[in-house]
């Protein structure tokens, strides 16, 4: 029975995994992330690198060393209302909700929109364009047997041409040098937290839960099925394919910083990234631009549909079929993509509070859960604390348009006054911290 891949399997593997990881939102938020941090770039990429890189990382080791079949059975240690609750709601939002919307309309934004400024027809050409670009995306996602082939071999190396062209002549030819460039913001006084946080905004943990799976059954397809086997590949993939959004993450980066030499810092990382293109290559950068951030989307829009597909399909048994839920999710993503990138964006941040500190602890369990057997007392305990700081996030985040009807700020700010880091975004931390331990005290008086 094969127990390891060949090198050329980790190679794809690892290619695959990483095509479905790395979509727009990893380019636009480190490219801003440099022009804001200037010369704090190096605590702020370490921060960012925490939840964009190290988070997905443990994610993939999680499923593949506690030899969970999905997300469903991993949190089903909790419990199985929660894990049908979690389940559903974290790939709705990594789903059509939020991140596959997301991968259309930045496609749109910071590609074809910046070579049709001003248009007046705009919203025509959105539509138009969503049409076609969950049209591509579904034809891939109805193949999910050759997700491998079309991600891991045709649709990344693409991609990793076009973004190395435009990241060698940047950094070859700097208009600045890092540490001239005086930082902005929450950068120039928190840096490092302030990247920690920005990790959020790739969904990359969140999606590690989701796309461990497909990691899982690629190998199974390659021939490894032992469990301890599938595990070791698993986590060797993952960290292959991290190593390689590390890399990139750092050159963006550095490339953000190195643009304030030539323009402010723009209101965004999608238009960041338009300058810098434009600025290098003239018009023709635009394009090369537009054709980096639709492959990047495409590929991970593909495997965001086959996951969710995937997942709906074997959570509900006697609904509708995979072929079935690939479709809904597409046209549910068509749909939410033409409301706009601020709306999705607006919208998506309280619900990634709220589930981030449930999936880093989901995690760590998962990781940790050796130690106390994966105790359900253990579990249990430190969701339900983390429960209560998640729930503030969420609150904390949602628009002023939401918080005022519902009279929710004089809670806030009394809850907030008294939960330690809260005005640091990670007001979830120490109620976990009192969950793990009230739950290891129960785990040992029943053991004893």
């Amino acid at each position: 029975m094969k127990q390891k891949l060949s090198f050329k399997e980790y190679v794809y593997v690892a290619s695959m995994l990483f095509g479905m990881f790395f979509g727009a939102g990893n380019l636009i938020f480190p490219v801003y992330m440099g022009q804001m941090a200037g010369n704090n770039i190096i605590p702020a990429i370490m921060g960012f690198l925490i939840t964009g890189v190290g988070l997905p990382l443990m994610g993939v080791a999680a499923l593949g060393i506690s030899r969970s079949n999905g997300l469903f059975d991993l949190s089903s240690k909790i419990s199985k209302p929660y894990a049908m609750f979690f389940t559903c709601l974290l790939y709705l939002t990594i789903g059509p909700f939020f991140a596959i919307p997301r991968c259309a309309t930045t496609s749109f934004t910071v590609g074809l929109e910046q070579i049709f400024p001003n248009s007046e027809h705009l919203k025509l050409y959105l539509l138009l364009f969503t049409i076609a670009f969950f049209a591509v995306t579904l034809f891939f996602s109805l193949r999910p047997g050759k997700i491998l082939t079309w991600i891991g071999k045709i649709l990344n190396p693409c991609f990793l041409v076009f973004l190395g062209i435009l990241i060698v002549v940047a950094l070859v030819k700097p208009s600045a040098s890092v540490n001239s460039v005086v930082p902005q913001g929450a950068y120039s006084s928190q840096p490092f937290l302030t990247g920690f946080l920005e990790g959020y905004n790739t969904m990359d943990a969140l999606a590690s839960l989701a796309f461990g799976i497909i990691v899982v059954q690629v190998i199974k397809g390659l021939g490894v099925e032992e469990p301890s086997a599938i595990a070791g590949n698993t986590v060797r993939a993952g960290v292959f394919s991290c190593i390689l959004m590390a890399v990139i993450y750092l050159a963006v980066t550095i490339v953000g910083a190195q643009s304030r030499g030539f323009a402010e810092a723009a209101e965004n990382g999608g238009i960041a990234f338009a300058h810098i293109a434009q600025y290098y290559f003239g018009g023709i950068g635009l394009f090369i631009l537009a054709a980096t951030i639709t492959l990047a989307c495409l590929k991970t829009a593909v495997g965001l549909i086959t996951s969710c597909s995937e997942t709906f399909a074997a959570l509900f048994p006697n609904g509708p079929k995979y072929r079935s839920w690939a479709i809904i999710f597409s046209l549910m993503s068509l749909l939410f993509s033409n409301l706009g990138l601020s709306t999705i964006i607006k919208f998506s941040i309280p619900v990634l509070m709220f589930l981030y500190p449930l999936s880093i602890v989901l995690i760590l369990l998962a990781l940790l859960g050796g130690l106390f057997k994966h105790s359900r007392s253990v579990y249990l305990c430190t969701i339900i604390f983390t429960l209560f700081g998640a729930v503030y996030d969420l609150l904390r985040t949602l628009p002023e348009g939401l918080r005022q009807p519902l009279h929710l700020d004089p809670v806030i700010d009394a809850v907030g006054g008294i939960l330690p880091l809260a005005s640091f975004g990670l007001g979830w931390i120490v109620p976990s911290i009192i969950g793990f331990v009230v739950g290891i005290i129960i785990y040992n008086i029943k053991k004893k």
